[in-house]
């Protein structure tokens, strides 16, 4: 039995999502979004370099040797699957471990909202879901190709570095390839999926211009596109999709982008009360008006579309932060930390009469000491 079982077991009893490697500590894991240190003996880059490399397929050894870095999955049949990057620093060898879960999780445990699950049934078209890294966009994605396989007759390919959520046959013709063992890059797959007739394609990272570009010309072509990218807003989605080209292609990208780009959806994961994490997702989705401020590089005003479009399913990062607070999901602190507009989200909580964050209260709370101390004059 390979060393890292061991340890991959403690990840899944304590119900971990990471597992972290690092020369001169313990492994350490991250629950519910927290570091936490385990007792198990410190690690030392010898014994690290042993754990990975007794796993390690030749091909990311020769890329590690290579370029120092290097990402691979591994399975311990029946019991967990895992996401591993292997990489050096200045203590020696380390590795991060991500829990795969076995099964999908479904739309329904997801809790995915009804404009979401609608992307599900469109024809052709671009959807793109972004946020930080490990703010679960994969764990969306799986759902929404789940949806599909259990609801549509169609074929799917899916191109993913490495392969994460494994998919068996519904109603669907799944087809997984893996950058690296069965295709060379995004580009190339995704390029040569178009001979493969699909009906719907998977990006599992939209990488450079040259994918972005074959990304968005399948989707024009009559083919339903999901990808990722990191970005922090819906509205910033839009815009790095532009800026990733040329300032003199922008102009015909923001054409094609208005006609081909359907939906934009950002989500983060906050602390739950209690334990556990929910997603609060910003949704963007493209109606006449959205692609007319695209096309016209108007992106600054989309924000305000939005507000418009609520009645179509569109949401509003802070809006959705200040929900889970009103549901009592999430703790005002978790609401502010993770908004991008902070005086924004401090307003819509003050509004609806809920409590503070603590980092403003006693910001809150300055005027009126202010006014108690002209009275005394």
């Amino acid at each position: 039995m390979p060393e890292i079982d061991a340890l991959c077991k403690i990840l899944v009893e304590e119900g971990g999502s990471d597992l972290h490697l690092s020369a001169g500590r313990p492994p350490i894991l991250r629950k519910d979004g927290d570091i936490m240190r385990t007792e198990e003996a410190v690690l030392h880059d010898a014994d690290i370099q042993r754990i990975l490399t007794e796993i390690m397929p030749e091909r990311n050894r020769q890329e590690f040797q290579e370029n120092n870095d290097s990402d691979f999955a591994y399975e311990i049949a029946g019991y967990v699957r895992l996401r591993i990057n292997a990489r050096r620093d200045r203590y020696g060898m380390g590795g991060t471990l991500r829990v795969i879960p076995a099964n999908v999780i479904s739309a329904d445990q997801l809790g995915l909202p009804k404009g979401i699950r609608d992307l599900c049934y469109l024809s052709k078209g671009l959807v793109v879901v972004t946020g930080p890294t490990g703010s679960g966009k994969s764990t969306t994605l799986a759902a929404l190709i789940d949806l599909i396989n259990e609801t549509r007759s169609d074929h799917i390919i899916t191109i993913e570095d490495p392969v994460e959520f494994v998919h068996n046959d519904k109603k669907c013709l799944i087809t997984q390839r893996e950058i690296h063992t069965h295709t060379n890059s995004f580009s190339s797959a995704l390029r040569a999926a178009l001979r493969q007739d699909p009906d719907i394609v998977l990006v599992g990272e939209m990488r450079d211009m040259e994918t972005v570009e074959i990304a968005i010309e399948t989707a024009e072509t009559g083919h339903l596109v999901f990808g990722t990218l990191h970005t922090n807003t819906a509205i910033n989605t839009v815009s790095r999709i532009i800026d990733t080209f040329p300032a003199n292609r922008q102009s015909q990208i923001r054409s094609m982008l208005a006609s081909s780009l359907k939906a934009a959806v950002c989500q983060t994961l906050c602390r739950k009360k209690g334990g556990g994490r929910v997603a609060a997702l910003e949704i963007l989705l493209v109606d006449g008006g959205v692609a007319a401020l695209i096309r016209d590089g108007k992106t600054h005003q989309i924000e305000s579309a939005m507000q418009v479009g609520a009645g179509k399913g569109m949401m509003l990062m802070n809006e959705a932060l200040t929900k889970l607070v009103e549901q009592d999901l999430i703790e005002p602190d978790e609401a502010y930390l993770k908004a991008i507009d902070k005086d924004d989200i401090v307003n819509r909580l003050r509004k609806l009469g809920l409590p503070l964050p603590t980092a403003v209260q006693p910001l809150d709370s300055a005027p009126d000491n202010r006014k108690s101390r002209m009275g005394k004059r």
